[in-house]
C-alpha cells in the first residue's frame, strides 16, 4: 500500500486530444448495439476503457489517458448507454451480457491480449472480465473500486447522507415516508415507470444525488440553472435506469464473488487507485480488494473524494498507464 504524502491539487497535463481513427457498431444480443471506436496507433499495444454508471458512456476525454503512440486505445459504450442503442435499456442488461461484450469486442478487433483501464463501476466490470478470461489480461488499472456487496448498495442509498445530508434530502424528496423504507424498490417503481412525467424526475434525482457527492471539493452551483439539455436528460435518463436494475436485478452471487475470486487473477500486474474521501465508493472497498490481492500496488490519494478528473487521481492513473508500457505481450 502507497499512500501519498504530498498534496496534489495542481492539475496534471493528460495527452493531447484525438481523435478516432475506427467507430462502428456491434450487434449484441437480440436487441442492442454496441458503440466502439479506436484511436491512438493502430499497431500500438490495445488498452481497453472501462466506463462508470453502469450507464454513463465514454467520452472524447477518456482517449487522454493514454501515450497515443504507445497504445491502440479502446473505448465503447456498454449496452443502454452513451451512443449504444437502445439508451437506457434494461432488457438483455446483465453484467455477463457486458462481459460477453467486451469479448465480442476483443475478437471482432483480432486483438490477443488488452489492458483494462476502469473506475468505479468499470472497475466492477474489470473484474468481472478479469475473473472470466483472465488470459485476455495484460495488466489492470482500476479507480474509485465498487464490488456491488450489499454493503455498498446499502452506503450509497443511506450512508451518503452522514456527509452529504443536502444532497440526500433532495434525493428522498420525491418519496413519501413509506417509500423512504425501501428506497431503491420505489425508485426503480419510479424508473421504469412508461410515463415520463414519472421517470424523469426521478432520473433526475438520482444522477444528481451521485454528481454532488463525486468530488472532494463539489462543484459551486451554478447561479441561474438553466433548463438542462437533451442530452443531459438522456444521460441521467440511462445512468439512473441503469444504475438502479443492476443494483435490483444483477447483483453477484455469493454478495462477495468478485473477493473469492481474486485468487484467479493474481498473477496479473495492478494498479489501485483510490480517493481518501471518495464518498460514492468509500475507501473501505478498495483496501478489501488490496488485502485480498497483495501483489497489487495500492495507491491512496490523500486529497481526492470519487472523481477521475481530480488532480492527484488522474495524476496517478496517468502515471499507471505510462508504466504499463513496459507490458506488451
Amino acid at each position: 500500500m502507497l499512500f501519498r504524502k504530498e498534496q496534489t491539487n495542481v492539475a496534471p497535463r493528460l495527452y493531447p486530444a484525438i481523435e478516432a481513427y475506427d467507430s462502428g457498431f456491434l450487434k449484441a444480443g437480440g436487441l442492442h448495439r454496441v458503440y466502439y471506436e479506436q484511436s491512438g496507433n493502430p499497431k500500438g499495444v490495445p488498452v481497453v476503457f472501462l466506463h462508470g454508471g453502469p450507464g454513463a458512456g465514454a467520452q472524447a476525454k477518456h482517449r487522454q489517458f493514454f501515450d497515443p503512440a504507445h497504445y491502440r486505445i479502446v473505448i465503447f459504450d456498454q449496452r443502454g448507454a452513451g451512443r449504444s442503442t437502445p439508451r437506457g435499456e434494461l432488457r438483455e442488461n446483465t453484467t455477463a451480457d457486458l462481459v460477453a461484450d467486451m469479448e465480442l469486442l476483443r475478437e471482432h478487433l483480432g486483438i490477443s491480449r488488452w489492458h483494462l483501464f476502469g473506475g468505479s463501476w468499470g472497475s466492477t466490470l474489470a473484474l468481472a472480465y478479469a475473473i472470466a478470461h483472465p488470459g485476455r489480461v495484460l495488466s489492470m488499472t482500476m479507480r474509485g473500486i465498487f464490488m456491488m456487496r450489499q454493503s455498498e448498495l446499502d452506503h450509497f442509498l443511506y450512508g451518503m447522507r452522514n456527509i452529504f445530508p443536502e444532497a440526500w434530502d433532495d434525493f428522498v424528496s420525491l418519496l413519501d415516508e413509506a417509500e423512504r423504507k425501501d428506497i431503491l424498490s420505489s425508485y426503480y417503481k419510479r424508473l421504469t415507470h412508461p410515463d415520463r412525467a414519472v421517470h424523469l424526475p426521478a432520473a433526475e434525482r438520482w444522477s444528481g444525488y451521485e454528481s454532488a457527492c463525486l468530488r472532494l471539493i463539489p462543484d459551486a452551483p451554478e447561479k441561474t440553472a438553466a433548463a438542462p439539455s437533451a442530452e443531459e436528460v438522456a444521460y441521467s435518463y440511462a445512468v439512473a435506469r441503469l444504475e438502479c436494475h443492476y443494483f435490483v436485478n444483477n447483483r453477484f452471487t455469493p454478495d462477495d464473488y468478485l473477493l473469492r475470486n481474486i485468487r484467479l487473477i493474481r498473477h496479473i500486474p495492478c494498479v489501485i487507485v483510490q480517493g481518501r474521501y471518495d464518498i460514492v465508493c468509500p475507501i473501505v472497498t478498495a483496501h478489501d480488494l488490496a488485502r485480498a490481492w497483495p501483489e497489487a500496488q495500492f495507491i491512496v490519494v490523500p486529497d481526492a473524494g470519487h472523481s477521475s478528473s481530480e488532480p492527484g487521481t488522474m495524476r496517478e492513473l496517468l502515471a499507471a498507464a505510462d508504466g504499463f508500457r513496459a507490458i506488451t505481450a
